[in-house]
């Protein structure tokens, strides 16, 4: 298991359009991929999900990868957070 905490840039936080691409990224990804905000924790290959969690910008993140291909999703899901989710 590997994880890394980020703070969410996109000025819209975590809305549909940003969620539907973080989904699609990570669900190519054999690992589970979970992000962890405000003590609960989020699939975060389901956008229904991530929209459910209400992640604003300036939230604080853990994004969390276990599974055979855990280093490639957790760089993948840094990568956009830090890209602004497609924004």
């Amino acid at each position: 298991m590997v994880s890394q905490t980020i703070t969410v840039t996109n000025e819209q936080g975590m809305h549909m359009r940003p969620a539907s691409v973080f989904s699609q990224a990570m669900t190519p990804f054999a690992c589970d991929v979970k992000i962890v905000f405000n003590g609960n924790t989020y699939d975060a290959k389901s956008v229904m999900m991530l929209m459910s969690a209400c992640i604003k910008c300036g939230a604080e993140i853990e994004v969390v990868c276990d599974g055979a291909d855990e280093q490639d999703a957790l760089k993948k899901a840094i990568e956009l957070i830090e890209a602004g989710l497609g924004d």
